[in-house]
This record gives structure tokens, C-alpha cells and sequence, in this order.
């Protein structure tokens, strides 16, 4: 157990000599920016993900199969979005490349700015979205979230991609003592899933018993707060800041 709580510990407060310095506890905040995205988009407008792809391509086999509610346009668009975002983030990591917190500061503007633009739609139009207004949100945070996803895929800190869990939790089991392996990682890689669930939960209560465009609100006031954390590392010369 003291093992779990100080790999969780280096996770929140990591030790800024390790390879990743202070990336960690950024990449469990975008964590928790998934699962508010995600709540908001699957509970407001409509059974689609604008961060978890996989849940898309298996809600296109449920629209085409004629299961009720699900739209095989909006998991398409939701796809193409996301596609277009990793694609831009893609572009910026190979332009600047060369400096790690300078990636991710530039990455979060881009970021915050679409998810702010996305409150502002979701705040002012009528609920329920739809039509144009819910295509405009879902490709907003599409791009939002596709920027975010390869951004760290770039930064490649170890069981922190920020919306994957399937090979975290995994890695969770597959590696434990019980499964005849070292348990490393298991306070990390718990964390991440525990990040994941924390933004979900509090986008649901959200929506819930708040307002419908409230967990984007959250989510970009946690963006803003990653962007200034961010920008204050685009100045260190630290070995973290190398590329892997």
C-alpha cells in the first residue's frame, strides 16, 4: 500500500528531476477535462463522445443496426472532429517540437479557446441543442479534445494520455504482484482512472442538478488553470523539456 500512495504521490507532486518534471499533475487535470466534455456531450447532445473515439465507432454500428438513440451522423461528425483536432495538434507538436512545455502551453490555448467558445454557445442557445447548434458544439470540443489527444501522445507521459483507460486499467491488473508482476505504476495508472471518473461524476451532477452547460464551464476554468501553469514552464531549460 505505501508503494501505491507514493507512486500517487510522485504523480501529484512529481519530482522535477524525473524525465516528465512537472508534466504529471497537468496530464491529470486534462484527465479531468474529458470526463467533463464527455458527460456534457453524451448527456446533453445525445449519445456521442467528442473524447472517447471508441464509444463513436461502436455508437455508428448501433445507429446503422437501428438501435433507438443513437445518430450515425453526429458519432461522424464527432469523429471527423476530433480527427481535424489531432491533426492541428499534430502540426503544432512537429513545428515546436523541440521544447515539451512550450508544446503544451500552445496546445491548451488552442484548447481553451474552443471549449470557452463552445460555453458561450451552450449558455446562450435553447436546450435541447439541436441541428446546427449541436453540430457546432460537437465539432468544437471534437477539435478541442483532438488537440488535447495528441498533444499527448507527443508529450508521452507514461499511463497519462489523458482519455484512454482501457490499457490503464489493464496495466492496473496485468501488472499487479497477484498477476505475477512488479505492480508498478498501480498509484498512477489509478489516479488516471480516478481523474477520468471525478470529471464524469461532476459533469453529470452538473447537467443534472445545475445547468446543462455547466460542465463546460468547469472544464474550461480547469483549461485556464493548466494554460498559466503551462506557460510558466515554456521558460525552463530543464532536461524535461527535451523532446523523447
Amino acid at each position: 500500500m505505501s508503494a501505491v500512495l507514493r507512486d500517487a504521490w510522485t504523480t501529484v507532486v512529481p519530482d522535477m528531476d524525473d524525465r516528465h518534471g512537472p508534466l504529471p499533475p497537468l496530464m491529470l487535470a486534462l484527465t479531468v477535462v474529458t470526463g467533463l466534455v464527455d458527460a456534457f456531450s453524451y448527456l446533453v447532445l445525445g449519445h456521442v463522445f467528442v473524447a472517447n473515439m471508441t464509444g463513436n465507432v461502436v455508437f455508428s454500428g448501433f445507429a446503422i443496426a437501428g438501435a433507438a438513440g443513437f445518430s450515425l451522423a453526429a458519432s461522424l461528425a464527432a469523429l471527423a472532429a476530433f480527427a481535424a483536432g489531432a491533426l492541428a495538434g499534430g502540426r503544432l507538436a512537429h513545428r515546436v517540437g523541440a521544447h515539451r512545455g512550450r508544446v503544451l502551453h500552445l496546445a491548451l490555448l488552442l484548447e481553451t479557446t474552443l471549449v470557452l467558445a463552445a460555453y458561450v454557445i451552450a449558455q446562450t442557445t435553447a436546450t435541447p441543442h439541436t441541428g446546427a447548434v449541436q453540430y457546432t458544439l460537437i465539432a468544437l470540443l471534437g477539435l478541442a479534445l483532438g488537440i488535447q489527444n495528441a498533444t499527448a501522445r507527443t508529450l508521452a507521459v507514461p499511463d497519462l494520455t489523458t482519455t484512454v483507460l482501457t490499457l490503464t486499467i489493464t496495466g492496473v491488473a496485468a501488472d499487479s504482484r497477484l498477476a505475477g508482476g512488479k505492480g508498478s505504476k498501480v498509484g498512477r495508472r489509478m489516479l488516471s482512472a480516478g481523474a477520468m471518473f471525478a470529471g464524469g461524476l461532476a459533469g453529470a451532477v452538473a447537467v443534472e442538478h445545475g445547468g446543462t452547460a455547466l460542465p463546460l464551464l468547469f472544464a474550461a476554468v480547469l483549461l485556464v488553470a493548466t494554460t498559466i501553469a503551462a506557460f510558466t514552464l515554456t521558460r525552463s531549460d530543464a532536461s524535461w523539456t527535451k523532446p523523447l
